[in-house]
């Protein structure tokens, strides 16, 4: 917000920057008249921007808002949190037609790798992936370790990003979690968090998780809710058509930050075998097919039958299917596993790929065309 707001200044546009983390910024927004009075105190009558940070400690902000857009006043406004609960709750709900969301997620690994070059490769970035592979492949185990936070990025040692992402979990712990839902049971919440890291990809097991965090059923499903929307984790449904073979409630979770991920188990920057490096290069996918489908009609789940075959991802998209394996190898046979050819058969869908660390070949069952290709390839995929 502020470099927007950097940018609107240089253009000699006139702005106001408001955050209700700040006790004197706060005042104004006992009323919307308080609000209004400093905003035309500072723009004028003739319009500007108007920036408010932190809009989850206002209480029904959703409110509050639609009534000053609705006075059809010459100002725009930018609004930002840190969580979603008020955000996408109550604001969507109150500010239907009348405002556009961006989700601000963590930095994706090719802006990663463009920052770790300093933009050298910026318009031949698939060229750099092709040529530079062993380069490739540590950016992507330093991105694996620690995620992609801007401010963690930007420390130079494990020390300093320790400490950085450290913050971003009590903050998000304290502003979100504590502030927000006003709960008694923040050490439940942190054991979830921790759990769950640990079962990156796993079914969720609701009673068991209940069990090991001292939670009743209902209010650990309210946590879950609570962390997704807080913007920690993304719950997965299973895709099913037959009930009687196929997995149908039980969900999976995959960390928005990787970083955050390892830092809750205590691995933050030390992951190095290639079993957990494995579960968090099924993370780093899924979070890069998330984002590509992200508001369009398709959807990604996963399939499990109640013999464990498994496929890591389906993407639907209307009627047809897209099943993705990922796996964590360098392997140089074209091998389909047992599970993903089950599903295949059962499915015949057109397509199919195995995301890998360098195999780039095509092998056919039926008439599905199954893909292997490189992550490097998958990720500037477009």
């Amino acid at each position: 917000m502020n470099e927007i707001k950097k940018y609107l200044d240089k253009e000699g546009k006139k702005s106001i920057f408001l955050s209700l983390d700040y006790e004197l910024d706060s005042v104004f927004f006992k009323s919307q008249e308080e609000l209004l009075r400093k905003i035309k105190l500072n723009l004028g009558k003739d319009g500007g921007f108007v920036f408010i940070d932190e809009i989850q400690r206002k209480e029904n902000a959703g409110l509050f808002l639609k009534g000053i857009y609705d006075l059809g006043l010459p100002y725009k406004f930018i609004i930002s949190g840190s969580g979603s609960l008020e955000l996408k709750e109550e604001i969507n709900e109150s500010l239907a037609g009348r405002k556009k969301d961006f989700f601000m997620g963590p930095v994706d690994f090719e802006e990663f790798v463009n920052f770790k070059t300093e933009y050298r490769y910026e318009d031949n970035l698939q060229d750099f992936f092709e040529i530079e592979k062993e380069k490739t492949f540590n950016f992507l185990k330093e991105y694996l370790n620690f995620g992609g936070y801007p401010r963690v990025i930007l420390e130079e040692t494990e020390k300093e990003k320790r400490s950085i992402i450290d913050q971003i979990f009590r903050s998000c712990i304290e502003k979100d979690i504590i502030y927000l839902l006003k709960s008694d049971r923040i050490d439940a919440f942190v054991l979830m968090i921790k759990i769950l890291a640990s079962q990156t990809g796993q079914l969720i097991n609701y009673t068991n998780l209940a069990t090991q965090t001292g939670l009743s059923v209902p209010s650990l499903k309210k946590y879950l809710w609570y962390a997704e929307k807080v913007f920690i984790i993304k719950i997965v449904q299973p895709f099913f058509t037959n009930k009687q073979k196929e997995i149908t409630k039980s969900p999976v979770v995959y960390f928005i930050d990787l970083g955050l991920r390892n830092f809750s188990l205590n691995m933050f920057g030390r992951v190095e075998d290639n079993e957990q490096l494995g579960l968090i290069f099924q993370n780093f996918i899924y979070n890069k097919i998330n984002k590509e489908i992200e508001g369009n009609l398709k959807s990604i789940n996963f399939w499990r039958t109640k013999e464990r075959a498994k496929v890591d991802f389906i993407v639907r998209d209307g009627l047809s299917l897209l099943p993705i394996e990922v796996k964590f190898s360098n392997s140089l046979k074209a091998e389909i596993t047992r599970s993903f050819r089950s599903f295949i058969n059962n499915y015949k869908p057109k397509e199919a790929k195995v995301i890998n660390l360098g195999l780039n070949t095509n092998k056919n069952i039926g008439n599905t065309d199954i893909k292997f290709v490189p992550y490097y390839k998958e990720i500037t995929n477009k």
